[in-house]
């Protein structure tokens, strides 16, 4: 047994039981010892950032984390705008990245890179493994980091003489790495912000993010407005929030600046539970960067680290209202879909609304055609709308893969913008070769639409023409009808709200990966 065989029983004795890998020279000890050793899943992604972000997806539909293989610097620097939206997300993984022979780092090769400052910015822990007898408890404890709570980035960097040198036997079997204990909740704070409601519910805001938008503890939620008349909204971005019919309305803070203002302008305490204080996504000339209004008051009823789902429910009976019925939304009118108008937001929008599926997963990319999806979409069969938390596009298309990899047997869509899809577009390689039953609809402006908004939001002007090339690609026009079916998943393309229904219903029919490409 190598130092390799000992990390893969390490991680699979831990728990982990899914490698999304992109592998190179220097892991190829650890590929054999996955294919020597049974029980880990191993799933190709083609970009390593297809693997960081499929790491991302499965981690929010398991709350498990799966490792990821890399290769050397180069390739963990390729994966690291996802590891940043995954750290954003509060994603746990366990991130292997090989490294040269410890005594070829000396000779400066063309691959040797700092690896561990690489790690550094979009990792919450990283480790160097110096030595094949400390590589099982190296092993656990980034599977420990990873389970934390919230999750974590645990990078671990494997020498590639430390996978090929024998190890001394076995390591010792210790059973899963359970999730780490939510810190314990203040039952003083939690009777202050009781009162409070009593008093201002009115001018109150409970704000959601994080686990509190899972749908129990959105029905406490729900409970404490129906008591208080305090006011209920989620973050604008949430790793994981369900929705639908039957379920609690969760309006979400407005990504613009303008009408977030205006939607918090009323409230004089903000209740945060596992959310942080509303800001704006970018800096604008003559725009706040704060988005409550000034002399708002901020309450943490509970951070990550906090069980949310307790803390709201702990709130509710601290108020009494624990029998009081949640106010939830009613079902979408069936068959809302087949409008006669322009293809657009609107018309996209109820087509989604009447045809997700129940139980389904929508991972949301869409960028500037889905900003009007919200509100129409929350009717639709109940489901769980992901969204990019750390604002690096190409996050989309690999989380799907993962989110179809943890949550076998449920649906996915991939709303997505057709530029941020051409940042991961390998990972409709890994739907195909999967086998996963992923529906992408790609929205096709040609163009970077959200950022001609943003060239006039900072106040830029008006663009001229090289300003002009620079946001958009339409010479030539992306085909992605071609791109898809080149990429083994079968593809359609529609210009009418009533085309892009009928393909949606045959591609979530099918069982398997579809793409439909949706020209605006």
């Amino acid at each position: 047994m190598n130092g390799a065989h000992t990390l893969v029983h390490t991680l699979l004795d831990s728990g982990v039981d899914v490698c999304f890998a992109n592998p190179g020279t220097s892991e190829m000890h650890f590929v054999a010892a996955l294919d020597r050793v049974p029980g880990m899943r191993c799933v190709l992604g083609l970009f390593e950032g297809v693997a960081t972000g499929a790491a991302d997806g499965y981690y929010r539909m398991t709350d498990r984390p799966a490792a990821t293989l890399l290769h050397l610097g180069p390739g963990l620097a390729n994966g690291l705008a996802n590891l940043h939206n995954a750290k954003k997300a509060r994603s746990g993984i366990v991130n292997i990245v090989g490294d040269h022979a410890t005594a070829h780092l000396a000779l400066d090769a063309p691959l040797t890179a700092d690896v561990h400052g690489v790690a550094a910015p979009m990792s919450h822990w990283v480790r160097t493994v110096d030595s094949v007898d400390a590589l099982a408890a190296d092993g656990r404890a980034a599977v420990a980091q990873a389970r934390a709570r919230p999750g974590r980035i645990a990078t671990l960097i494997l020498p590639a003489d430390k996978a090929w040198s024998e190890a001394a036997g076995a390591p010792v079997r210790q059973g899963p790495v359970p999730e780490a204990a939510p810190d314990a909740l203040d039952a003083g704070a939690i009777e202050r912000t009781a009162q409070a409601l009593r008093t201002q519910g009115a001018s109150t805001l409970l704000l959601l993010g994080g686990r509190a938008l899972r749908a129990d503890a959105t029905r406490w939620a729900g409970r404490i407005a129906a008591a208080t008349g305090c006011a209920v909204m989620s973050e604008f971005y949430g790793a994981r929030l369900e929705r639908g019919a039957g379920r609690a309305a969760i309006p979400r803070v407005p990504y613009a600046v303008d009408a977030a203002v205006a939607a918090l302008a009323r409230f004089r305490h903000i209740i945060l539970v596992g959310a942080a204080e509303p800001v704006a996504f970018f800096a604008y000339p003559g725009k706040p960067g704060r988005l409550a209004p000034p002399g708002c008051r901020f309450t943490a009823l509970a951070t990550p680290a906090h069980d949310a789902e307790r803390a709201l429910a702990a709130l509710c009976d601290a108020l009494d209202a624990a029998h009081l019925a949640c106010p939830v939304l009613d079902q979408a009118v069936p068959g809302a879909e087949a409008g006669a108008g322009p293809l657009d937001s609107a018309s996209i929008a109820s087509v989604l609304a009447a045809l997700i599926p129940e139980d389904a997963i929508v991972v949301d990319e869409a960028i500037s055609t889905g900003r009007a999806f919200d509100r129409p979409t929350s009717t639709a069969a109940p489901h769980d709308w992901l969204t990019g938390m750390g604002g690096s596009i190409g996050y989309g298309l690999p989380v799907a893969v993962g989110a179809a990899l943890g949550a076998p047997g449920r649906k996915v869509i991939a709303l997505e913008g057709d530029g941020s899809a051409m940042y991961t577009p390998q990972a409709l390689w890994t739907m195909a070769r999967e086998g996963l039953d992923v529906t992408a609809v790609v929205f096709a402006n040609r163009s970077y639409q959200i950022l001609r908004g943003e060239f006039a939001g900072v106040g830029a002007g008006a663009p001229g023409q090289r300003a002009t090339d620079m946001l958009t690609f339409d010479r030539p026009a992306l085909d992605w009808v071609a791109l898809g079916r080149g990429l083994g998943v079968p593809a359609a393309r529609v210009e009418s709200p009533a085309a892009f229904a009928a393909a949606l219903r045959r591609a979530l029919d099918s069982g398997g990966p579809g793409l439909i490409e949706v020209v605006l």
